[in-house]
């Protein structure tokens, strides 16, 4: 069955593969750029495949070569509002947003296969190491490249109308494929970092959009130990830039309260809990357990993956993921997301909103 395909294309070697593949296999396929910025000048320069005007031409000489037809689409007024102002938002408010993971499902996901459909095409192929089986994500076979972490937010209708052609390799054997198929990007590093944030200095970022709102560092009893340009710039487990070298031992950021700006530190072994809580809760991957089941969640992108119990229970403001998890992690934040596994199948996600401090080890 031939189908009408809008292939997302990067400027990077894994979306101009993903696209070959597809129109190899006999789809009717269409290229399209995302231009994110009004002034592309702004984001990072040798971005490596996501943002930048190098990525647009990029993309458009990788969809030449393949003999597809090429687009450019103008998404900078909806990544703006959902993903820059977002992070900005998240970090005043105290948590640590994901943007990569926001893009995903706000831009990728959601604005871009909403026009698809619109425009009749059957489905978005994209350049992501994942894999889809029986309409579940699934974990790439590339570990080190897996990206089902920063696509658990989608839901099973965003799934379905969702292709990714590179779940089944490594990215060694892309970069081989790309050089095959005389694509130019085949040696293009990967892309790393924040593309909207030119010099890379979040902390400079933030004070420019927010301002700089100096406060108190202060200890687990209350003593201030310090002062800060703005708690807006740290994110929970952080070590360095805190002005504390004077401390006789290592010391974390633990918590950021926004509304009194103050920022608290302690030693590593404060930054253990073993209780999660998220709200927005998606299952994509299995209907919402209203009792406990065991599972394994992943905290971070790339992080560990954790023993854990799960379950979904009506909050104050909705529908809440509830986590225990078997053994302690530590630099847990607010603002990311949980993902929850069964194997190496995706469930379902959730953003943590709060976490409770694991007892201490005898």
């Amino acid at each position: 069955m031939t189908l009408r395909v809008l292939a997302a294309m990067s400027g990077g070697v894994d979306s101009a593969v993903a696209a070959a593949r597809v129109a190899e296999a006999g789809h009717d396929v269409t290229g399209v750029h995302l231009a994110l910025s009004k002034n592309p000048q702004s984001y990072r320069t040798g971005a490596r495949g996501c943002c930048t005007v190098e990525d647009s031409h990029d993309a458009r000489r990788a969809a030449d070569v393949i003999g597809i037809p090429f687009y450019v689409w103008d998404m900078s007024e909806e990544f703006d509002r959902e993903v820059v102002q977002d992070f900005v938002a998240e970090y005043e408010a105290g948590n640590t947003p994901n943007p990569c993971l926001r893009c995903n499902e706000k831009i990728k996901f959601e604005a871009v296969l909403d026009r698809a459909v619109a425009l009749g095409f059957d489905a978005v192929a994209t350049g992501h190491h994942v894999r889809k089986v029986d309409g579940r994500l699934v974990r790439s076979v590339d570990r080190a490249k897996d990206q089902s972490y920063v696509l658990g937010v989608l839901d099973a209708g965003q799934l379905e109308h969702a292709m990714f052609p590179l779940g089944d390799c490594t990215k060694d054997e892309v970069r081989a494929e790309a050089e095959r198929r005389g694509l130019s990007v085949a040696d293009k590093p990967d892309s790393h970092d924040i593309c909207f944030i030119a010099d890379g200095d979040t902390a400079g970022f933030l004070n420019r959009r927010i301002g700089e709102r100096p406060g108190p560092i202060q200890d687990e009893d209350g003593n201030v130990v310090g002062t800060h340009n703005g708690s807006h710039t740290f994110t929970i487990g952080q070590r360095k830039g805190l002005g504390l070298g004077g401390a006789p031992d290592p010391r974390y950021v633990l918590s950021i309260e926004p509304v009194g700006n103050t920022v608290t530190v302690g030693p590593r072994s404060s930054l253990r809990v073993d209780g999660i809580t998220g709200v927005r809760p998606v299952w994509s991957g299995s209907l919402p357990p209203v009792e406990p089941i065991e599972c394994r969640v992943q905290l971070r992108a790339h992080g560990e993956v954790y023993p854990a119990t799960v379950w979904q229970r009506e909050g104050d403001e909705g529908a809440e993921l509830v986590v225990r998890l078997a053994e302690p992690a530590t630099g847990v934040a607010a603002g990311q997301a949980v993902v929850v596994y069964e194997g190496d199948t995706v469930l379902g996600s959730a953003t943590i909103s709060s976490t409770s401090r694991a007892a201490a080890s005898v």
